[in-house]
């Protein structure tokens, strides 16, 4: 079984900044992949930004070039660094990853953290 706990969301103003972190904690597991998504209120659930183990990136088109995604490995955490934020980027926001454990691989969501941008 694996834990992820995300922080750093809260309310920031258009053109502010947030950085969100996502620990995965846990017995056993090797990270395959770690994500962001969000969904905002009456949307689907969309990809924000994903890493993979080999540090591979892949980002949705609307946070191109605002949007950071990172990992630390010694940590099990990643983090999305949120710049030149906007008020259609207001959504909860979830940390995905994907482990292996004994051979088989598992998913795991975060319970999610709220980012509103507004003045």
């Amino acid at each position: 079984q694996v834990q992820l706990v995300e922080s750093g969301g809260g309310l920031v103003q258009p053109g502010g900044s947030l950085r969100l972190s996502c620990a995965a904690s846990g017995n056993g597991f090797s990270i395959n992949a770690m994500a962001w998504y969000r969904q905002a209120p009456g949307k689907q659930r969309e990809l924000v930004a994903a890493v993979t183990s080999g540090n591979s990136t892949n980002y949705a088109d609307s946070v191109r070039g605002r949007f950071t995604i990172s990992r630390d490995n010694a940590k099990n955490t990643v983090y999305l660094q949120m710049n030149s934020v906007k008020p259609e980027d207001t959504a909860v926001y979830y940390c995905k990853t994907r482990v292996t454990i004994r051979a088989y691989e598992y998913q795991y969501w975060g319970q999610g953290t709220q980012v509103t941008v507004s003045s």
